[in-house]
């Protein structure tokens, strides 16, 4: 790869990984709610969990759905489903230590494979893969996944720093109640480019 395709690489990589989508929504939420720390494994599991998905769609994933379009489909509706359950649980969370006292965080396995059905993940990797590796070669692939597993954990803890700092104007149920159901709607709204 030359230096100035891998240049490109890093700026996608960047400008993917930080822009708001539902892994930084979430994050930004779980930040909100349960601080940095207690986010960790949801961090881990996105950064961890999309590099995966994009060496399998390099690997040859990608031509499943061009052999069975109908994959699409299936896909779209299964993740608007699980995004708009996601959503529902986001609007409805109580704070920790109410009497919601179940609530917790994602887990690390949870985040990584929330990253299958995550369309600005899915739209990510397909492009990654066949703009910056579209020899498919192992070492290309890997180098997209490489670049993408540098880029994405800062950008993805950027966004629970945010959420953790916000926790400081979040000093009341209300006000957090406020916050999680405006989150949720912004994750649906994120839907958006997916629908139309």
């Amino acid at each position: 790869m030359t230096y100035d395709l891998l240049t490109a690489l890093a700026a996608f990589a960047f400008v993917t990984s930080i822009t708001p989508g539902p892994n930084n929504l979430m994050l930004m939420t779980s930040g909100a709610n349960f601080g940095f720390r207690r986010t960790i494994p949801h961090m881990l599991g996105v950064g961890l969990g999309f590099v995966i998905m994009v060496i399998l769609v390099g690997a040859g994933l990608v031509g499943v759905f061009d052999a069975y379009p109908v994959s699409y489909t299936v896909l779209k509706v299964f993740s608007v489903a699980y995004l708009l359950y996601l959503a529902w649980k986001i609007a409805n969370s109580s704070a920790p230590g109410e009497a919601g006292r179940s609530a917790s965080p994602m887990t690390f396995l949870q985040a990584a494979l929330f990253q299958w059905v995550n369309p600005k993940a899915w739209a990510m990797a397909l492009t990654a893969v066949t703009v910056y590796a579209p020899s498919q070669s192992l070492a290309a692939i890997a180098l997209v996944a490489l670049v993408f597993g540098l880029v994405n954990l800062p950008s993805v803890g950027s966004w629970t720093i945010l959420g953790q700092q916000m926790r400081r104007f979040l000093t009341n149920p209300l006000q957090l109640r406020v916050f999680n159901i405006s989150m949720a709607l912004l994750l649906v709204a994120s839907l958006a480019p997916m629908l139309f």
